[in-house]
C-alpha cells in the first residue's frame, strides 16, 4: 500500500473515489398482506407489526422503541391483539405475517395502556414544569393524551432499597446530566452507548429495582464516557439531558451589559427547522440568523468561516507530514470531533501523536472572537457607554461533547457557553419568536461570516475529509475532483477514497466503526489521513440535534447539507476571501505560522496522566481559578515555584491562597490575547511555554487517587 512518496508533485493528475464498504445492489423485496384495524396494508417480508401499523395510519404509542436498535419491548405500550393469538403481542418486535388481522384499539388494550401509564407515573416525579424535557417528553405527551392521574397515595422511588449505592443524580460531566428519578427503564440509553461500543452505562438489578448506571457507580466524568450524547438523543424523558446552558445565555442577553457574539454550526441550520414543523433537511440559514438577532445577539457569525480556516491549517499540516517538514506520524487523524478526541485520550492514548493539532472550528472561532478583527472592532467602537468589556461568546452546536471541549486546557475562556440545537429551540420558543414564519433573507455578520461549500459539508460524515482533499489537491497541483462521493454517507462504517500516486484516505462514521478499524494495525499502512466522526452520520446525528424516530432523518439532513455546497459560489476553503484576509492581516501571512500555531492549534494528554493534570492546573492558574486549581491537588500537596516572589506552597489552602491573593490579576482587554501557559509539545512531556514565552519543566507526582501530590517548576 502506498503511503509516503518522495516527490509529492510527481503524483498523477487525477483523483478517483473508491467506496470501501459499498451496500449490496438493491434486490426486490417480497410483500405480504395483512389487516390493521380492518384496513388492508402491505409491508415488506420481515417487517414488524409496528411497521404495518404505521403504514396503515393507525397508531400505537411506544416509549422504548427506536428504529436504530433491536426492540426490547420493555414498556409494553405497543401491545396489540392478533386474531387467533391467545394473548396480546408487542408490535415493535413481532414480525408481520401474511393474512394477520391486527387490532390496536380494543377497549382491553386501551385500558391496559392507561394502567401501564399510571404505573409509570407513580414512579415518576411531578416535575414537568421545571424539567428540561418538558414539551419533548414522550411520557408527558402520553399522560396528557390519556389524561392519566396519579392513582397511588404516595410515589414509589426509583432504584432499589437493597442497593442504595446506586446514585440517582449525577451532574459531574461538563456535557451530560443524569437524573435517574425520571428514568422509565426503556433501555435506549444502554442501546445507544452499546452501539457506540463505549458501554459507559448498563442495567443492574431486576424488577422494580432495575436501573441503568455507570460501571461501579462512578460519576460519569470518571467513566469511559466520551460525551457524545447519543444517550440524551435517545432518552424519551428527562433522565438524560445535555447540561442546560441556555438559561444563563438568556440572562446575559436580557442584561445587555456585554457585547454578545454567537456562532452556529453547519448541521444546526438543516435541523433546527424540525423543532418548528419544517421538513427535515430544510435549509433554514436565513431564519436562523433572524431568530438569533431577535433573541438579542449583537453579532451573528458563522462557524463555517472557521471550518474553512480549519481546512487551511489541517490540509497544510497533512502536507507537512507528507513531505517531512512537520513532525508527526502518518496517517493523520482529524481533530474536529471532540468525542473522538475524548476517546483517544481516555481509551487509546497511543494514538495521540497521530492527531492533528488543529483546533476544531468551534474553538478556532472562539479564539478569534476574543483576539481577531471582530474583537478589535468591538474594542475600537466601545460598548455600553464606551467601556471596553470582553464579549460574551456563544456557540450553537449539534454536539454535546462541544460543552466539554470548551473547558479543555488551552480552550477554556474562549467560549463562554455552548448550547445545542435543541437548547436553541427552547430559547426561541421561550421568547415567542415565530421561527417558521421568519424571513429567509438574512446574512451573517462580517468578519467571520463568509464561508464556502467545503465548510458546509463539515456537518456530514466524510465532509471534513472531502473539504481537505479539495484544498490538498490544489496545493499538490493535481487536477482534483470537486466532489468525492466515495467518502459520503450517513451509515455507520468506513468509507475510502484514493488519490492516484499518493495514497488512500478514510472517513469513519461512528466511534464504534473507528474502534473496529483500530482493532488491528492495518490502518497504519493503508491510509494517509483518517476522518473520525463519533456520531453516526457525523454532526447531522449529533447528540444535541432534534430528537426523531424517522429512520431516514440523517439522509434528509445530509441532502440539505450537500445542497448548500452544490449551490455555493465558492466551494474550496482556500478560496475564502475573508480567510485570505485574516492570514494576511492577523495570522502571519500563511498557515502554520507562529501566530497561527499559538491561536489555532492545541495539545493532547492521556486522561488521568501527570501531563493532563498539569495542563488543567495551569489552565486554572491562568484564569485565577484558585478553587479549581486546589481541587486538583492532594491535601498535602507541595507546589514549588522555584521563584523568589512565591517560593513553595504547602497544602491545598496555601495553593489556593497563592493563586487568589498573591498572583497578579489578569488584566486582559477586549481584542487582546489571553496570557496562557502552553504545552511545549502537542503530544508528550511536561515542558511548558509560559505566558511570557519562557520555557519551564514541571515535575509532577500524583497520589493514588490521581491528585497532584507535588509540583516542581524548573526554568529551562
Amino acid at each position: 500500500m502506498m503511503r509516503r512518496i518522495p516527490a509529492i508533485r510527481s503524483a498523477l493528475p487525477a483523483i478517483k473515489n473508491i467506496a470501501a464498504k459499498q451496500a449490496p445492489a438493491a434486490v426486490a423485496t417480497a410483500l405480504i398482506g395483512l389487516k390493521v384495524d380492518g384496513h388492508p396494508v402491505q409491508v415488506a417480508k420481515g417487517a414488524t407489526l409496528l411497521d404495518a401499523i404505521n403504514k396503515s395510519n393507525s397508531h400505537v404509542p411506544t416509549l422504548c422503541y427506536h428504529p436504530e436498535f433491536e426492540p426490547r419491548a420493555m414498556c409494553r405500550m405497543c401491545l396489540v391483539d392478533v386474531r387467533g393469538e391467545k394473548k396480546p403481542v408487542p408490535a415493535c418486535r413481532t414480525k408481520a405475517e401474511e393474512g394477520q388481522e391486527i387490532v390496536t384499539n380494543s377497549e382491553e388494550m386501551k385500558s391496559f395502556r392507561r394502567r401501564d401509564l399510571q404505573f409509570l407515573l407513580n414512579r415518576h416525579p411531578n416535575d414537568c414544569m421545571r424539567c428540561e424535557a418538558s414539551g419533548q417528553c414522550k411520557l408527558q405527551s402520553l399522560v396528557q393524551e390519556e389524561q392519566v392521574e396519579d392513582m397511588w397515595p404516595t410515589k414509589t422511588s426509583r432504584g432499589s432499597p437493597e442497593h442504595p449505592e446506586h446514585s440517582l443524580y449525577d451532574h459531574t460531566s461538563p456535557s451530560i446530566y443524569r437524573d435517574m428519578e425520571k428514568c422509565i427503564e426503556c433501555g435506549l440509553c444502554v442501546d445507544a452507548c452499546a452501539a457506540q461500543r463505549i458501554n459507559a452505562i448498563g442495567f443492574v438489578e431486576r424488577g422494580s429495582g432495575m436501573l441503568p448506571i455507570t460501571a461501579f457507580d462512578k460519576p460519569l466524568c470518571e467513566t469511559g464516557c466520551i460525551s457524545c450524547g447519543q444517550c440524551t438523543l435517545r432518552c424519551p424523558v428527562g433522565a438524560l439531558i445535555e447540561r442546560p446552558d441556555w438559561h444563563r445565555v438568556l440572562d446575559v442577553l436580557d442584561a445587555s451589559e456585554r457585547p454578545t457574539i454567537v456562532q452556529t454550526a453547519p448541521a444546526t441550520r438543516v435541523a433546527i427547522g424540525e423543532e418548528f414543523g419544517l421538513e427535515p433537511g430544510t435549509v433554514s440559514t436565513g431564519k436562523l440568523v433572524n431568530a438569533l438577532r431577535a433573541l438579542g445577539f449583537d453579532y451573528v457569525t458563522d462557524t463555517n468561516f472557521s471550518a474553512d480556516l480549519t481546512i487551511m491549517e489541517e490540509a497544510n499540516e497533512l502536507l507537512g507530514r507528507l513531505n517531512g517538514t512537520r513532525e508527526g506520524p502518518l496517517p493523520l487523524f482529524t481533530s474536529c470531533c471532540p468525542g473522538w478526541i475524548h476517546y483517544v485520550e481516555i481509551h487509546r492514548p497511543d494514538l495521540i501523536p497521530h492527531l492533528s493539532t488543529t483546533k476544531s472550528p468551534q474553538q478556532m472561532h472562539g479564539a478569534l472572537s476574543r483576539n481577531g478583527p471582530l474583537a478589535k472592532n468591538i474594542a475600537a467602537s466601545g460598548y455600553a457607554g464606551g467601556a471596553c468589556v470582553e464579549p460574551y461568546v456563544v456557540s450553537i452546536m449539534p454536539c454535546t461533547a462541544k460543552k466539554d471541549e470548551a473547558v479543555r486546557p488551552g480552550n477554556r475562556g474562549d467560549i463562554d457557553a455552548v448550547i445545542t440545537t435543541r437548547e436553541l429551540a427552547k430559547m426561541i420558543r421561550h421568547r415567542n419568536i415565530p421561527f417558521a414564519s421568519l424571513s429567509d433573507d438574512a446574512a451573517f455578520d462580517s468578519p467571520m461570516g463568509e464561508s464556502t461549500g467545503a465548510a458546509a459539508i463539515f456537518g456530514a460524515s466524510g465532509g471534513v475529509l472531502e473539504a481537505a482533499l479539495r484544498t490538498a489537491a490544489d496545493a499538490l497541483g493535481l487536477d482534483g475532483a470537486m466532489e468525492y462521493e466515495g467518502v459520503r454517507g450517513v451509515e455507520r462504517g468506513i468509507k475510502v477514497a484514493t488519490i492516484e500516486g499518493v495514497g488512500s484516505v478514510a472517513a469513519v462514521s461512528s466511534i464504534g466503526s473507528a474502534i473496529e478499524l483500530l482493532n488491528d494495525d492495518d490502518w497504519k499502512e493503508k491510509f494517509l489521513m483518517i476522518e473520525v466522526m463519533t456520531c453516526p452520520g457525523g454532526c447531522l446525528g449529533g447528540g444535541g440535534e432534534p430528537k426523531s424516530d424517522d429512520p431516514d432523518i440523517l439522509k434528509k439532513r445530509m441532502k440539505g447539507i450537500y445542497s448548500i455546497d452544490s449551490s455555493a459560489t465558492v466551494r474550496k476553503s482556500h478560496e475564502n476571501k475573508e480567510v485570505q484576509r485574516l492570514y494576511r492581516d492577523v495570522l502571519g501571512g500563511h498557515p502554520l505560522s507562529e501566530t497561527a500555531e499559538r491561536l489555532l492549534h492545541t495539545s493532547y494528554a492521556p486522561r488521568g496522566s501527570p501531563r493532563e493534570k498539569l495542563g488543567r492546573f495551569l489552565s486554572a492558574v491562568d484564569h485565577r481559578d484558585a478553587e479549581g486549581a486546589a481541587n486538583l491537588c492532594a491535601d498535602n500537596v507541595v507546589w514549588n515555584t522555584n521563584t523568589e516572589a512565591f517560593g513553595a506552597a504547602c497544602g491545598k489552602e496555601a495553593v489556593e491562597c497563592l493563586i487568589r491573593d498573591k498572583l497578579p490579576k489578569v488584566a486582559k482587554r477586549c481584542g487582546e490575547e489571553m496570557p496562557r501557559h502552553r504545552m511545549a509539545s502537542p503530544s508528550e512531556g511536561t515542558d511548558v511555554v509560559g505566558p511570557d514565552g519562557s520555557r519551564n519543566h514541571f515535575d509532577v507526582v500524583l497520589n493514588e487517587k490521581g491528585l497532584i501530590k507535588s509540583l516542581t517548576r524548573t526554568s529551562m
